[in-house]
Order: structure tokens, then C-alpha cells, then sequence
């Protein structure tokens, strides 16, 4: 029996379709099964000493594949036939699977993409650490599986990308107008995929952003187009968060005479449409790129702000503020990181959610017995502010000055007073004039970006020598290689892996590590 594959692989008609008449065509192995989960959303097999990777399968598929790249250690392929699909595949629950390459996973359940996400950071730390590992404690699921982020970002384009599928209907006009709003495809700045309905965050964002595309149209507004960069309507990024606020940000290219006109009358439409967006905003950006960080943004109803809460905390949110994507699971991330923070290093792990009196415990120690924390790569200071009633004094380091202030404004906004927060490259602030002056820590807590750790932030941390290091990494691949660094002084003592994004190969992992030879807390 033959099944459909999905849409995009559409694309990939058989090789005597494809195949070049000055070239060999490819080779293609039939009756193929898939072995295993790998990397980056793809499945693997072995063949010929080599491991093949193919994507939109699971374990257990029996596939013909097409060899599209070969290495020497590895080769590529694409499937050009089901012969058998796997017991274990789910049926995409998202009409776009295939196509706007988000969610890659949504065609393996569950607890499936658990155990594979388990064994990715089990790969990873093991085989480029090389380091001594404890046993693994079992990987903390998302709450939400679907509608579980507070942010997303599409862009506008005033020609959509299109499928193999859709171009082969006769009856599609192409000189119509095609402009949307959707999903950069993967690998492509300059194509979007319309998007009806996403997922990923509460549906509300479904009616607000093809309200704004219908109402755009209506106006009679241009799209932007990437690459001549010009177009009026350019970017749409939503933000939501568990107080019930709304924020929608509208990136404009004003151009032509009479465009912030029809801008300002697409506010105004959203903003009697949707009466619970709190914080409407918009912004004029003439640069080659859709970031922000260095725009003024201008304020066309509400606040320039939304709050997030964290038990008693409250987090002043903005459109330029880095917060963890999924609120629920981000508490469980730092009280991970709290639980390995505040135990007793030498004695058997906490749960990820100590009880009360334990923690009341902790809050209640002599200040001069609290440890002083460094929170580096600290963001918005979520995590300073959300250790600070157990520590001396939190010191917080980050690349981002706006992200420092929003820091400052939520230490604040809480009453916390035993809080520092610096602006600056790591590499170059966190250095042994800084630890002279601000204090040894006791406690690192590091929460770097997907490129890890700067070598020479490392040597400063082994320098400084604390106690424990709490490493949280959203890429274990780099964090392995720092445990290598940090291996001949610092023993890995708990691996907690934390899913934050369902249905997507990435994992969070929080990792403590004892000083070696050191047996005070």
C-alpha cells in the first residue's frame, strides 16, 4: 500500500522526474525502516557504515528514500514513498504540518517526544562532554501540549510562497493578489506561508492576525516585499500572558504619501474590533531587518506593557523584554533551578518543587548565611528576582541594556532590594577586577544563549571558584562542551531536562555541578 507523504515533500517527485539529463540520478534505497528520532525534528536509519537522516518520519515507518546529499560519515534523504506507516505516528493535529515548518513533531506522540528529547540531552552531554554523569532524572513535560506560548511573531509579505501541490491547481491565478500573512518557510527569509490557524498560542491571536489581514486589504495597503523592501505592512509579533493581557506590535515601512494614515486606521479597526488588547502598539521600521531593539516604538492604546506572575513576583513585560516563551513551564525551569540551587549539594536531590516549609526555610537563614548568587546571561532579571529572597545579594549580568532596565524595573515592582544588574559583553565585564569588587560568589547560575558559554567567561567562573554552578541551557550540545571545560574542577552531581516547546526537537537542561573536593554546601 502506498500513503501520501507530506505536502512539502510534494516537491519531491521520483527521480525520473527530477533527474537531470546531464546527470546520474539518485540513488534510492526502498523498503527502508526508521530507526530512531534524531536532531533538528529529523529520523534516522543506517546504511552502508553511514547514518541517513529523513524528515516527517517516526520509528518504525517503512520508507523508499531518496538520497538527496552524501558525506562521509553520513548522507541525506528525502521520502519519496511510504510503504508502511509506524504504530507510533500520530495524526498532525495542524492543517499546515509539512508546510510552515514549525512543530515538526507533531506526528509523534507525546510521551514518544519525551523519551527521544531524554535521550537527545543523554546523547549529547555523554558524547561530546565526555564528563561523568549521574543517573538522569526523568524529563519534566510541558503542562500545555498546544496554545502554550506567549509570544509569536509572523511576517507579511505581498506575494505568499506557494507548494508544489497548490501550483499545480489549474485553477489558481497567479496574477491575483497573493499577499498574507503567515510563517518564514524554513530556511527562507523571503518566503511566508499563509497561516488560517496556528496552535501554538491562545486562539484569540487566530482572529486578531486575519482580522488584520483582511481589514489591510480592505484599506488597500501594500505588503512588504523582503527583498526590494518596500511595502507598508511589514511585521505582526503577539504577545500574551497569564494575567489575561494582550499585546500586538505592528511594524509599518512608511514609504509613500498617506501611509500612516491608512496605518493609523488599521489600529484603530483592531482596537474596536479587540477591546482586550491592553497594550496596541506600532512602529516605523526603514532597516533591512525586522528587529526592534533599536527602534522607538509609539504607544497607540494602552500600556507600552504587559505583566507576567511567577508565585507572589510580577514581571513588567515589553515588546523588546526576553521572557521564556512558555509561562507555566518556565516556573518549572527555575524552580529547577532554585531546588538545585538551594540544596544540600552532598546529600540525595530535591523534587523540582521543594515544599513550603523547606523553602520558608531558605527565605528565613541570617542574611550572612545566604549565599551571594551570580545570574549571568540574566535577561529581564526572572531569575535574580525570582532567587533573591533566598540569597545575600544577587548580581546579574546581561548583553542587552534595554533588557537590564526591564531587570531594575521588575526588582522594583517587587520591593527587592538585594539586587545588581549590569549591562554588558560577558566576556569582557564578568573579570577578576569585577569579582574584586562585587564579591566571590557562592552560587553561579548561568543561562546562556544557544552558543553557550564564551571560553573566557568560563576561566573567570573557574577562577572565581564558587561552590556550585546551576547551568540552565536551551542547546545541551553546548552545554557539553562547557562541562568539558569546567570537568576538571567541577563534578556534574543532578540532569534535570525541562521540555519547553512540544512538538519541536529543542529541550531545555538544567545541570548542577559540585566544586570538586568540597564538601560545604
Amino acid at each position: 500500500m502506498v500513503f501520501d507523504i507530506p505536502r512539502n515533500c510534494a516537491t519531491f517527485a521520483p527521480k525520473t522526474l527530477r533527474m537531470s539529463r546531464k546527470r546520474k540520478p539518485n540513488p534510492v534505497l526502498e523498503g527502508i525502516t526508521i530507526e530512531a528520532v534524531a536532531a533538528e525534528g529529523k529520523s534516522l536509519f543506517h546504511h552502508d557504515e553511514r547514518v541517513v537522516f529523513v524528515p516527517f518520519c517516526v520509528p518504525g515507518d517503512v520508507v523508499d528514500v531518496e538520497i538527496v546529499k552524501k558525506k562521509h560519515r553520513y548522507a541525506e534523504g528525502r521520502v519519496i514513498r511510504f510503504v508502511e506507516k509506524s504504530k507510533v505516528r500520530e495524526k498532525p493535529f495542524c492543517e499546515h504540518f509539512g508546510v510552515c515548518g514549525g512543530c515538526k513533531w507533531q506526528n509523534l506522540p507525546y510521551d514518544e517526544q519525551l523519551k527521544a528529547k531524554q535521550q537527545q540531552v543523554f546523547d549529547q552531554l555523554s558524547r561530546i562532554g565526555k564528563v561523568s554523569l549521574p543517573e538522569f532524572m526523568p524529563i519534566l513535560g510541558s503542562v500545555k501540549t498546544r496554545e502554550y506560548r506567549n509570544k509569536l511573531e509572523f511576517g507579511c509579505c505581498n506575494r505568499r510562497w506557494f507548494t508544489h501541490e497548490e501550483l499545480q491547481d489549474e485553477t489558481l491565478d497567479l496574477a491575483a493578489d497573493h499577499s498574507a500573512i503567515g510563517f518564514h518557510i524554513t530556511g527562507a527569509f523571503d518566503k511566508i506561508y499563509p497561516v488560517k490557524q496556528c496552535h501554538l498560542m491562545d486562539n484569540l491571536h487566530n482572529e486578531v492576525r486575519n482580522f488584520t489581514e483582511q481589514s489591510a486589504k480592505a484599506i488597500g495597503m501594500s505588503f512588504y516585499d523582503v527583498k526590494a523592501q518596500h511595502g507598508l505592512l511589514r511585521n505582526l509579533m503577539f504577545r500574551n500572558s497569564n494575567t489575561g493581557e494582550w499585546m500586538l506590535l505592528i511594524q509599518f515601512h512608511f514609504e509613500q504619501p498617506g501611509d500612516e494614515k491608512k496605518a493609523l486606521e488599521l489600529m484603530q479597526r483592531i482596537s474596536d474590533k479587540f477591546p482586550k488588547i491592553s497594550s496596541l502598539m506600532y512602529v516605523d521600521n526603514q532597516k533591512g531587518n525586522d528587529t526592534i531593539g533599536d527602534l522607538e516604538l509609539k504607544t497607540f492604546k494602552g500600556t507600552d506593557f504587559i505583566y507576567e506572575t511567577m508565585e507572589s513576583l510580577r514581571f513588567k513585560v515589553g515588546p523588546k523584554s526576553f521572557y521564556q516563551t512558555n509561562t507555566e513551564q518556565a516556573y518549572h525551569l527555575y524552580s529547577v533551578a532554585r531546588a538545585f540551587s538551594l540544596c544540600d549539594v552532598n546529600a540525595p536531590l530535591p523534587p523540582a518543587f521543594p515544599d513550603e516549609t523547606a523553602l520558608q526555610a531558605a527565605e528565613q537563614r541570617d542574611v550572612n548565611g545566604k549565599p551571594l548568587i551570580y545570574d549571568l546571561y540574566t535577561g529581564t532579571g526572572t531569575i535574580a528576582n525570582f532567587m533573591a529572597r533566598y540569597a545575600r545579594r544577587v548580581i546579574g549580568i546581561e548583553y542587552v541594556p534595554e533588557a537590564i532596565e526591564d531587570a531594575k524595573t521588575n526588582s522594583k515592582v517587587n520591593k527587592i532590594d538585594n539586587t545588581a544588574f549590569f549591562a554588558g559583553d560577558m566576556k569582557d565585564i564578568l573579570n577578576d577586577e569585577f569579582i574584586r569588587q562585587h564579591g566571590t560568589p557562592d552560587i553561579v547560575i548561568t543561562d546562556p544563549p544557544r552558543a553557550g558559554m564564551h571560553p573566557d567567561v568560563v576561566n573567570v567562573i573557574l577562577k572565581a571558584a564558587p561552590t556550585r554552578i546551576v547551568y540552565v541551557s536551551c542547546n545541551p550540545a553546548t552545554q557539553a562542551r562547557d562541562l568539558a571545560l569546567l570537568d576538571a574542577e567541577y563534578e556534574v552531581m543532578a540532569v534535570q531536562p525541562v521540555d519547553m516547546f512540544p512538538h519541536t526537537p529543542h529541550v531545555e537542561n538544567v545541570v548542577l555541578l559540585k566544586k570538586r573536593n568540597n564538601n560545604n554546601i
